[in-house]
């Protein structure tokens, strides 16, 4: 945290393509602190990041997060964040895990600067919810929401950051304003102590709101452009060429389109997401070759919004965009990972210093979050269906050697095998 009271928060998102401990390079230098080649400019003295927001879509193999078997490769995934964030931040800095928190494939993973921000951390809080069938968590969210105390009040302030995997494919657009609304709805937190109310919050009841994840929406060009009849794949590639056409492209955006809208995403700000090229979907081992089966798409996103942001200015914010860019050099995933450096203003001094209350987003007078009075109910559905179908998945891998087509094979050739011995046994015992 500067003199000033502005704080520096990276944020980072990555889809890993189910591949659980081998989905991020041994390096993590070149999207971890890709920040530290920026920070000069910032300051005369170059700074460090004051928090670290990790987050994962598709993390391991669906099965075993299906089944609940994600411990061992998020605890190893921490270690090894941790590890890399403390060997290249300038001036030796350590940082401590304020929380993680996981559901089936997605994870979010947030680090506090301990010289800082992190010994004024309090009321720590996760949360999960599932969008995919029956609310199972193969889509979904997850959230952590803390407070900073004595930051512009006593009461400070609080910070919410919600990691994502929304529905795939092109034409699912309407699925995906769906999987907003409703991890607008269940991923509820408690209320803070000093609240009157008993009720749950959505993550709009927040000082500071991140929003990140594989949000998987597409680019969408009408048939007539250009003008030349080829693919859409192709045409988008055509496009991907320099900063001026990657502007253009933007206004096929679903997402941009959405947010203008304002049936998604309601007061959430993006940096220029265009800057950088399509971050899905790449051949495998690659740099920068499509696999043009899909159309290019910036399919992975981060936002964000403060409660200094006006909601009659929805593309202006008073967080700062520093850097939001993609790591190209990771090649393991059909997606590339993307990162954000973000400079949170300075806080607002309260009327009184003794205020109880953090100071709230605003939103637009036309949409008020409104929690789902079956949220909870929806979430353990979901979880219930994804124990019960990861864990018998899980036991026909096991079976079949790692793959769950041969467990079943020998599941059915074990059933034939035991009948034929018990008939023969059975035409004996009659003799």
């Amino acid at each position: 945290m500067s003199r000033d009271g502005s704080l520096f928060v990276q944020v980072g998102s990555y889809n890993t393509n189910l591949q659980g401990g081998a989905g991020v390079p041994q390096d993590l230098v070149d999207w971890l602190v890709p920040t530290l080649q920026v920070a000069s400019f910032l300051s005369k003295e170059p700074r460090a990041p004051d928090i670290f927001a990790i987050g994962f879509q598709e993390l391991l193999p669906l099965h075993l997060g299906l089944a609940g078997l994600s411990k061992a490769v998020i605890d190893d995934r921490d270690a090894h964040i941790c590890s890399q964030i403390e060997k290249h931040t300038l001036g030796n800095e350590s940082y401590t895990l304020v929380a993680k928190a996981v559901n089936v494939g997605v994870a979010l993973l947030v680090y506090a600067r301990d010289s800082g921000v992190a010994r004024r951390v309090c009321e720590v809080q996760t949360q999960w919810t599932g969008t995919g069938p029956a609310y199972m968590g193969n889509k979904g969210a997850v959230g952590i929401r803390f407070r900073v105390s004595d930051r512009g009040s006593k009461a400070g302030e609080v910070f919410t950051f919600v990691c994502a995997h929304l529905t795939a494919h092109e034409p699912k657009l309407a699925r995906r304003v769906a999987d907003y609304h409703h991890i607008v709805g269940t991923l509820l937190f408690p209320p803070p102590p000093s609240s009157p109310s008993s009720s749950p919050t959505t993550m709009y009841s927040t000082s500071h709101l991140f929003f990140l994840g594989d949000l998987n929406f597409r680019i969408t060009m009408p048939p007539s452009h250009p003008p030349v009849q080829t693919s859409q794949p192709h045409k988008v590639l055509s496009m991907l060429k320099d900063d001026a056409s990657r502007e253009q492209l933007k206004e096929f955006d679903q997402l941009l389109n959405q947010r203008r809208k304002g049936t998604a995403f309601i007061g959430l700000r993006e940096g220029p997401f265009w800057k950088f090229k399509c971050t899905y979907k790449y051949k495998l081992g690659e740099v920068d070759r499509y696999n043009t089966k899909r159309t290019p798409s910036w399919t992975d996103r981060i936002m964000y919004a403060t409660h200094t942001d006006s909601p009659d200015t929805s593309e202006k914010s008073n967080i700062t965009n520093i850097l939001y860019t993609s790591i190209p050099s990771y090649v393991t995933s059909d997606h590339k990972p993307v990162v954000c450096l973000l400079l949170l203003p300075p806080p607002t001094a309260a009327s009184s210093p003794e205020t109880c209350e953090p100071p709230m987003l605003r939103l637009p007078s036309s949409y008020t979050p409104t929690p789902d009075p079956r949220a909870t109910l929806k979430r353990y559905t979901g979880r219930t269906l994804d124990r019960i179908i990861g864990s018998i998945w899980w036991l026909l891998t096991v079976v079949g050697a790692g793959s769950a087509i041969v467990g079943i094979f020998n599941f059915f050739l074990g059933l034939a095998a035991w009948r034929w011995w018990k008939v023969p046994a059975a035409s004996v015992a009659d003799t």
